[in-house]
């Protein structure tokens, strides 16, 4: 495992020393970047061996994950290259089981003493700590034993630093362009690459790559005490489908310059807009409630709301997994479970709990195929590509009948208490006055209950998959909105 880091901004040096600099951080970031990685067969090879010798020395079963890693990134500010980094790593863990106990040890290092150790440290691990009724691998009849589908989540392009750079420059120039920016809070560009790997000792192997690249820039306008800043930026799994770095600078520009001369707000109860940016923080709410582990601990305000009624009729919230070039897509979930596309919330009814095979044992219930997987811990939860299926109006017909309300596009804080299910955050945004947007307001808390929030909740037609979870822009009325 390798990685470096490199600021610029403070370097004074002449022209052509700084441009050589450049060109060899560059050439060794390429060099390393181009460095041979295992292929997927090697990896599966060496965790298939993993789980023999640990079965040899006692496990009654195990499984074991390899993630291959490799990124690059640069960022720019004020028309200067200030940093570039990058890193790259070959991480692999066992997971032994004797009976009902367990244990999980990861390394770096990939020789056949390191690799022998692991297991020894796993199953001596193994033996000492106390039992977990629920552990173990999910169940034989839910893996994925057939092919893998075919989600188009890896991108052959190499994208050289030099283009980074080039990118987050354009970002940056075309914020700077913007009537009323005064500065940048500095702009950067990225990619990745990524594999995968996962083994059990009961049937599953299975390998997945992906990749991914990001532009981003952040905006100032305005200046002393009057400075707003606000950002933008685009994510792909494949190079192409990034939008503009020039658009991500404009709309950086034009969201900061959009905040300048905020105004204060009464405090009363009103009809809230939520920007699809921070509209999907709702589905994190959600997904943190209904994951097992929560519900089966009585610690989710959803807890005993399973075939409830908890939205609108109108509202359907999707998880799926297998959307080609999706974000957070994957072939199959970090047990080696078969993914399926699930609707969570259906005409607003609650229908499933997020499980993995522990969450799903201690609630008496089966796998749901959202098990997620670090090299390091034990499977974790979690939703892939979330999202709330879009409604008939448009944003400015669900604001039309407002007289005065509140649109937000910033959230401060996490003050949502998961347990309540009480909600209260700083937010700015705009005025919403006789239907239409009007000047920006900021220094605004909002609070209600999430329980109340979702029931309240309407959706307009303005749905784009742009993060891991999707929202279009939900109207919640009723609010509490305190001013200063």
């Amino acid at each position: 495992m390798y990685g470096f880091h490199f600021g610029l901004s403070d370097m004074a040096v002449e022209q052509p020393l700084f441009m050589w600099l450049i060109a060899k951080i560059f050439y060794h970031i390429e060099r390393y970047s181009m460095a041979a990685s295992p292929t997927s067969d090697d990896t599966l090879n060496i965790l298939q061996d993993l789980i023999k010798t640990a079965q040899k020395k006692g496990a009654d079963s195990a499984d074991a994950v390899a993630i291959d890693a490799h990124s690059k990134g640069v960022s720019w500010r004020e028309g200067v290259l200030e940093d570039v980094d990058g890193s790259e790593s070959e991480d692999i863990g066992l997971r032994a089981m004797i009976g009902q106990k367990q244990a999980i040890i990861s390394t770096s290092d990939r020789s056949k003493s390191s690799l022998d150790t692991l297991v020894e440290r796993a199953m001596e691990m193994a033996r000492a700590v106390p039992e977990d009724e629920y552990c173990g691998l999910a169940p034989e009849d839910t893996l994925e034993l057939g092919e893998l589908a075919d989600l188009d989540l890896h991108d052959e392009i190499d994208v050289s630093s030099n283009k980074l750079a080039e990118l987050a420059a354009e970002a940056e120039d075309a914020t700077r362009a913007v009537d009323g920016v005064t500065n940048s809070d500095g702009a950067g560009a990225g990619s990745s690459k990524y594999s995968i790997s996962l083994v059990t000792s009961h049937g599953f192997a299975g390998s997945s790559k992906g990749s991914s690249f990001s532009v981003s820039v952040s905006a100032i306008a305005g200046s002393g005490t009057g400075m707003e800043r606000d950002y933008d930026f685009t994510s792909a799994r494949h190079f192409e489908d990034l939008d503009s770095a020039s658009k991500v600078g404009q709309m950086a520009g034009e969201r900061a310059v959009k905040r300048l001369n905020p105004t204060k707000m009464e405090s009363s109860t009103r009809s809230v807009l939520f920007d699809p940016r921070v509209a999907n923080s709702l589905l994190g709410h959600l997904s943190g409630a209904i994951t097992g582990g929560s519900v089966a601990r009585g610690s989710s305000f959803l807890k005993d709301m399973m075939g409830e009624q908890i939205f609108a009729d109108t509202i359907t919230i999707t998880d799926d997994p297998l959307m080609s070039r999706g974000l957070k897509s994957r072939a199959f979930d970090g047990e080696g479970v078969k993914v399926r596309k699930t609707n969570l919330i259906e005409n607003g009814v609650l229908q499933t709990w997020l499980l993995n095979s522990a969450s799903a044992r201690q609630l008496g219930l089966g796998v749901t195929g959202h098990a997620t997987r670090s090299s390091a811990s034990t499977p974790g939860t979690s939703t892939s590509n979330l999202y709330i299926a879009p409604g008939t109006m448009s944003p400015d017909e669900m604001m039309s009948d407002i007289k005065e309300g509140l649109y937000i596009t910033e959230l401060i804080g996490m003050g949502v208490n998961q347990v309540t299910g009480d909600y209260s955050r700083g937010a700015a945004g705009f005025i919403i006055r006789n239907g239409e947007i009007a000047e920006s307001v900021s220094e605004v808390t909002i609070a209600s209950n999430l329980k109340e929030m979702f029931k309240q909740m309407m959706v307009a037609s303005d749905l784009n998959f742009k993060y891991g979870s999707n929202a279009p822009t939900v109207r919640i009325d009723g609010m509490t909105v305190a001013g200063a």
